[in-house]
């Protein structure tokens, strides 16, 4: 067991794509559990339906028709969930067999050894799910957000207290600085996370029988950051290709070490192709999750009007222009935070493990659902007549009585 778990933590350092997985996977992977795949075959799956979605008739009548759409595309995602889950259960089963270039670390494997790792990784990844599911049905938020930032938060004592605790008395004013910017980036992300660029729209009124309806102001809430966390998301994982493909070579092989050493998160050709990357798919990802033609259409059946901007095609070419604006600051706003680890390694001498903490996919997953996760609580508590989660204090979403 226990050189199993070295060879999983030797690739599944925080430069390949199985780090990665590791970090989601809440640190099982690296630690060789039944849970070592975690929740992200789930993840994969929901990303495959929802970019199907995007291009494919049938998923997108299936996202119109309601509760039952929704309960076909949960049972869709399930279905896929184990179908990636029995793929790369299969692939670290054959993995684990040859990875070691002595021989491989399971001799003599049968039938019953790749059945039985198979079989326990996908229960586990099954089990994950169904937990998950059971969050989002009986308690506050969404389960597989709650277990994937519980899984990130899992790894940040040990991480601290070897930064902090470990070099307390040779690093007091560093330390104090790191928590300061911490808390400094911390707080930018929330202020970006939950800024919206609000449309005015007004409703004509209409007469049907003897009540009279619309009339009324409101405004389309526009957020600034559409596409969450997943660009970067994606960008990792196509960057963590190369290094994860250099470490199959022999150490001696000197494209290996090239590809390695340009491709580490620590080196200036990573960063800006992984800045490059983000702004790329934040685009796209907010091109896919949010529809201006669909916007336009739907105020314009309910008579609903953008003061000055005749509707339909006018609508939604007004939309999609400040939804093209907003977005580019917010690409910008994600390749910085992504890359700001990198900078704290390279240029501060700071643990990259630690760093990774201060931006990145785990700082703004932390935040996202930390804060959808508190909007759910307030509004819950606010429906049974209470004052809400806080008393005093500005919370996004509270709904004012």
């Amino acid at each position: 067991m226990d050189a199993v778990e070295a060879l999983m933590t030797r690739y599944a350092g925080s430069g390949s794509l199985l780090g990665l997985y590791d970090m989601f996977a809440g640190g099982f992977f690296s630690q060789a559990t039944i849970f070592s795949l975690g929740i992200m075959p789930y993840i994969s799956a929901s990303i495959i339906i929802q970019l199907l979605g995007a291009v494919m008739p049938y998923f997108q009548r299936l996202q119109k028709e309601g509760e039952e759409g929704r309960k076909k595309i949960i049972q869709l995602t399930r279905y896929g969930t184990v179908m990636i889950a029995t793929l790369q259960a299969t692939g670290m089963a054959i993995w684990l067999t040859t990875a070691d270039t002595g021989g491989g670390r399971v001799a003599d494997a049968t039938f019953v050894f790749y059945f039985t790792t198979v079989l326990t990784l996908v229960t586990g990844v099954i089990f994950v799910m169904w937990l998950g599911e059971q969050i989002s049905d009986h308690g506050i938020g969404n389960g597989i957000s709650l277990l994937i930032m519980v899984g990130i938060i899992a790894r940040a004592p040990s991480v601290f207290r070897a930064q902090i605790l470990e070099t307390a008395d040779d690093r007091i004013l560093e330390n104090i600085f790191l928590l300061i910017v911490l808390f400094s980036v911390t707080l930018f992300v929330v202020l970006v996370t939950t800024g919206v660029r609000k449309i005015p729209v007004q409703y004509a009124k209409r007469v049907v029988g003897r009540k009279v309806y619309g009339g009324q102001a409101t405004h389309i809430p526009l957020k600034i950051l559409t596409a969450g966390v997943m660009p970067i998301i994606f960008a990792q994982a196509l960057m963590f290709l190369p290094s994860t493909i250099a470490s199959f070579f022999p150490q001696d092989s000197g494209f290996g070490f090239w590809l390695q050493n340009i491709f580490a998160p620590t080196h200036i050709v990573y960063s800006l192709f992984f800045a490059f990357l983000i702004i790329i798919f934040t685009y796209f990802y907010t091109a896919i999750t949010f529809n201006p033609v669909d916007v336009a259409d739907n105020m314009k059946k309910n008579g609903g009007f953008i003061p000055g901007v005749r509707p339909g095609k006018s609508t939604s070419d007004y939309i999609d222009n400040i939804l093209t604006r907003v977005t580019l600051p917010a690409s910008i706003f994600l390749a910085g935070i992504a890359v700001f680890p990198t900078i704290l390694s390279r240029f501060f001498s700071v643990n990259f493990a630690l760093a990774s903490f201060f931006g990145g996919t785990s700082l703004i997953i932390i935040v996202g659902v930390a804060l959808d996760t508190l909007q759910q609580i307030e509004s819950h508590l606010l429906m049974r007549h209470y004052d809400g989660f806080l008393k005093s204090g500005k919370i996004k979403g509270r709904n004012r009585r």
